[in-house]
């Protein structure tokens, strides 16, 4: 199927066709056409199959036949991370260049001014993050009796972050008539829940298993020490040909001090994590879809949405603690059909996730060598490639084996009577010879200022 087959406008089309793209992907060829008849959808899509197109390619036709008024958008995007925001906004402009709709971007970390200026002209396309939409609308500078079009993106990355009560109140302030797109990469039973409060008969479209990592990723697990995952990584970086990287990190503090540590060792990186300025966020990105750094550090805030084309590797520093993660992660490669790679860094006591991740994607991930490591496959039942003497490893529990203690003698020999007595230096012995001893109390009276005046004192000052 081509997208001409769709029932998109001409305008769209040329766009479609401006951006290089001819065959729309299974989630575009199945939503497309239900959005277009204005109808509620529910979709369930793995990431990186074109989900954002999916829903702006429809808005664009609908609302072009429209006004927008001041301080009353259209239609409203919500989405968890401002990163994604910013890329739907670059959707709307690439596929929207042949039509003349506005859009506001409402995200957190820039001026909310320059926000408000441009809710005050009308917008057609609002996009924005919970929070700050709220931020605005408490402030009375937007009004939301005007959406009738609404799009929740991925909705499970909003249950993960404790979004879910914002949207709720988000969506009670819309008119009741209106057309709901929902949008997730996994079905939950909370997200179905959410999906049966917000959408109105709607047509639910599944184009692939909900926990289904991306095809065209090559998988590989590096078992490490405690301490051996920096080592191991710069390992992995210097290697093998590695185009570039988004290196994954549970933890902010983690991700400056990994990224801290790839500078030193003389690797093009960059820190990217939610404490950053919205600014430093932004040149950061750009910077690495440019080319000028070739590895990204990140918090699962670049797990979402983003589309770096032609990444190359993308490795887990740390497995993740939700399984889902683990298939947002890696599905910043392997798009758009190039191939890619994800390696995950392991460490013993990582066994519990990792199990937890192989029944998700029901897959083995298979074990690479690294410093002559045997390699092997971690199955259901996470079977090590070469566990080392002190190491127990099985599916639910992998921790170091005790290690023998001495028993504990009441007549064993104080130390400084086990060997010879250290020999002090000649210059030591000097320095203390030298050194004037300290009395444990003064031998006489003790002289001040008090009691006795300085010579110098008593002398005749001279006339001038």
């Amino acid at each position: 199927m081509r997208f001409e087959d769709l029932g998109l406008s001409p305008d769209v089309l040329r766009a479609v066709t401006d951006a290089g793209y001819i065959e729309p992907t299974p989630i575009q060829e199945k939503a497309i056409p239900i959005a277009l008849q204005g109808r509620d959808l529910l979709g369930c899509a793995q990431t990186g199959t074109g989900k954002t197109a999916a829903f702006t390619l429809p808005m664009i036709d609908i609302l072009a036949g429209g006004r927008a008024k001041a301080r009353m958008p259209r239609s409203l995007v919500l989405t968890p991370t401002r990163e994604l925001a910013t890329q739907i906004s670059e959707n709307f402009d690439i596929y929207g260049k042949y039509h003349k709709l506005s859009q506001a971007l409402l995200i957190g970390g820039v001026s909310i001014a320059d926000q408000q200026s441009v809710l005050n002209r009308g917008v057609d396309v609002l996009i924005a993050t919970p929070g700050r939409l709220l931020d605005l609308f408490e402030r009375g500078k937007i009004l939301l009796a005007g959406v009738k079009i609404l799009v929740i993106d991925e909705a499970d990355r909003m249950l993960d972050m404790g979004f879910i009560p914002d949207v709720e109140r988000i969506v009670g302030l819309l008119p009741p008539l209106r057309q709901t797109l929902f949008f997730s990469a996994t079905l939950a039973p909370e997200i179905r829940r959410l999906g049966d409060a917000f959408l109105h008969n709607p047509k639910e479209v599944r184009v692939d298993p909900p926990t289904s990592p991306a095809e065209l990723v090559n998988h590989s697990l590096v078992m490490v020490g405690p301490r051996g995952k920096g080592k191991a990584l710069r390992t992995l970086l210097g290697g093998e040909f590695v185009k570039n990287a988004l290196i994954f990190c549970n933890r902010k503090r983690e991700v400056d001090r990994l990224d801290g540590s790839l500078r030193r060792y003389g690797f093009e990186s960059a820190a990217l994590h939610g404490d950053m300025p919205q600014p430093a966020r932004t040149e950061t990105l750009e910077a690495f879809k440019r080319g000028d750094v070739r590895f990204l550090v990140a918090t699962d805030v670049a797990g979402r949405g983003l589309d770096i084309y032609g990444l190359s590797h993308v490795f887990n520093y740390d497995v993740p603690i939700h399984a889902e993660d683990y298939i947002h992660r890696i599905g910043r490669t392997g798009r758009a059909g190039h191939r890619g790679r994800a390696i995950t860094l392991a460490v013993p006591d990582d066994a519990k996730p990792l199990a937890a991740i192989v029944r998700l994607i029901k897959r083995d991930i298979p074990l690479i060598e690294i410093g002559g490591e045997t390699a092997a496959a971690a199955g259901g039942d996470f079977a090590a490639a070469k566990p080392g003497p002190r190491t127990t490893m099985n599916a639910e529990r992998v921790e170091p084996a005790p290690a023998a203690k001495e028993p504990r003698r009441k007549d064993k020999p104080r130390r400084a009577a086990e060997g010879p007595k250290r020999k002090t230096s000649p210059r030591r012995k000097e320095e203390r010879a030298a050194s004037p001893k300290k009395d444990k109390a003064p031998r006489g009276p003790v002289v001040g200022l008090g009691d006795h005046v300085p010579a110098f004192l008593k002398r005749p000052v001279g006339r001038s």
